[in-house]
């Protein structure tokens, strides 16, 4: 009896192990992409919705960047440590809109990293125009602070 007691022991352990060395990324707080936009992003609530603003480094246009607005959600229910996300920046200054989807990872050194991927449309005259008015794009997200300070 012993032997088989320890034995699922050992096994439950080795199974809960890995869950519970692994460090959850949290989409909430102050991030950096690799052009210097910055976002913050504010709490999710219980069924995944956040909101918070965007600040990009890059513009297509000759209007002053300005401060924008952002909406999303959080995959919720996933509860695994590493969630997927998606959301929608209105820009404040352009009459386009970018929509970004991801993921929340902790890397190898324990850093939050968000990997994205975007498409941003932009405002055409005509429908002959609409060819020229989505790109798409990636960035990579860096925390600006750690979520205790």
């Amino acid at each position: 009896m012993v032997p088989t007691t320890s034995l699922l022991l050992l096994l439950s352990l080795a199974l809960l192990a890995p869950s519970l060395s692994a460090e959850k990324c949290v989409l909430t707080g102050r991030w950096t992409n690799d052009l210097g936009s910055n976002m913050t992003i504010g709490a999710v609530n219980s069924k995944g919705e956040f909101t918070g603003t965007y600040l990009t480094a890059v513009t297509a246009t000759t209007n002053e960047i300005k401060l924008s607005p952002l909406k999303g959600n959080q995959h919720s229910t996933n509860h695994k440590s590493q969630p997927t996300f998606g959301f929608t920046v209105n820009w404040s200054f352009s009459d386009s809109t970018t929509v970004f989807t991801g993921q929340c990872f902790v890397d190898k050194d324990g850093k939050e990293v968000l990997k994205t991927m975007w498409l941003l449309r932009s405002h055409v005259d005509s429908i002959d125009d609409d060819w020229k008015a989505t790109r798409v794009g990636i960035n990579i997200f860096t925390r600006l602070h750690k979520r205790w300070q």
